[in-house]
């Protein structure tokens, strides 16, 4: 089966989440690379990029598993492509 690549933007519920600590949390319990990305402010989102098979269901598996943690706020997909 065909895999895609989705990148998701993970914000902190507020200002006083401790950034490191979530992306240590994130890669703990799905395998992704997490890069940050300030919004403004001092505001840091996170985009996390991993790979998942092309089926119905796959990335709200991964979404829930990141709505889960401590100090997640919002999740946005910004990005799903087929891998070659």
């Amino acid at each position: 089966m065909a895999q895609v690549i989705a990148v998701l933007r993970v914000m902190p519920e507020d200002e006083n989440v401790n950034i490191q600590e979530l992306k240590k949390e994130i890669l703990s319990r799905i395998k992704a690379n997490v890069q940050e990305v300030p919004i403004a402010f001092g505001l840091v989102a996170l985009h996390v990029t991993t790979i998942v098979e092309d089926k119905e269901g796959e990335i709200e598996k991964i979404e829930k598993t990141l709505k889960e943690i401590k100090g997640v706020g919002e999740i946005e997909v910004l990005e799903v492509a087929r891998t070659l």
